[in-house]
């Protein structure tokens, strides 16, 4: 229900908060019809929306999604520092766990974000190299990394279209993975039926790196736990690694009072 005080921002949160509890992209009639709010003011406020970049309209289907400043939005909120306080003994105890770097990721529009980084007591040659390309504070595309493409996996085509939909394609590092948006969505829907997203020298020569996302109360994916490690001195087998992390991020998932998405939510 909107506020009788200012029903315009009232609406266009409501607009927003319908948006974001639909699995895909939403046509203004039935948004209207749904929320009880005129046709005409719907789209009025859709358009402003839209200009702000808080909603994406879809041309071709004539529908509307989540857009960029949306997702910015809440990006925003995951990085204050309850959630980075949660994280820290969880990464601590994992980078004792693997003797490996791990990370905490959030995405910011369409890239990854890297909130915090433990590296193990006694670090060993090979993982002081992850320093250069992982620090806290360093953004990169969030198609290349594990951890963001461990959020975006639990993302809506529409959501994913308005995050990547640029000239020129998908960037890349390395000359290596996906260029087009067809080609993420297959890789995210496998990531996302197999639990956990894993790149290989997709953001440095030499290194691999496994992601795991953590979940809020609406089975939503808050952050992502990862591990990056040079090719050449691996410590641990792939699937343990994978391991070790699922059991951080249902951690994290539980101190942040949220739930892993059921599998029929994940259709």
């Amino acid at each position: 229900m909107s506020s009788s005080t200012s029903p315009a921002v009232g609406r266009a949160l409501d607009i927003l908060l319908h948006l974001a509890g639909r699995s895909g992209p939403v046509r203004a009639s039935a948004l209207a019809r749904d929320l009880g709010i005129p046709r005409s003011s719907a789209y009025h406020i859709l358009t402003v929306l839209v200009d702000r970049g808080f909603v994406t309209y879809l041309r071709e289907e004539q529908t509307y999604g989540l857009g960029v400043s949306s997702f910015e939005i809440g990006s925003a909120y995951l990085r204050h520092e309850p959630l980075e306080r949660l994280a820290r003994p969880i990464l601590r105890h994992l980078a004792g766990q693997l003797d490996q770097t791990v990370h905490l990721g959030v995405l910011y529009g369409a890239e990854t974000v890297y909130l915090l980084k433990e590296r193990p007591a006694t670090s060993r040659t090979g993982d002081a190299d992850v320093s250069l390309v992982t620090d806290i504070g360093v953004r990169l595309p969030a198609h290349l990394t594990a951890s963001g493409r461990a959020v975006l996996a639990h993302s809506t085509q529409a959501q994913l279209r308005a995050l990547f939909s640029r000239p020129g394609g998908l960037v890349t590092r390395t000359g290596r993975g996906p260029r087009s948006l067809s080609e993420l969505f297959q890789l995210l829907k496998e990531d996302r039926a197999r639990g956990w997203s894993e790149e290989v020298e997709l953001v440095s020569e030499g290194f691999r790196s496994v992601g795991v996302a953590a979940f809020d109360h609406q089975e939503r994916p808050v952050a992502a736990l990862s591990s990056t490690w040079n090719r050449s001195y691996c410590r641990h087998r792939p699937e343990h690694v994978r391991e070790v992390l699922r059991q951080g991020a249902a951690r994290l998932t539980a101190a942040v009072a949220g739930r892993a998405p059921s599998p029929s939510r994940e259709e």
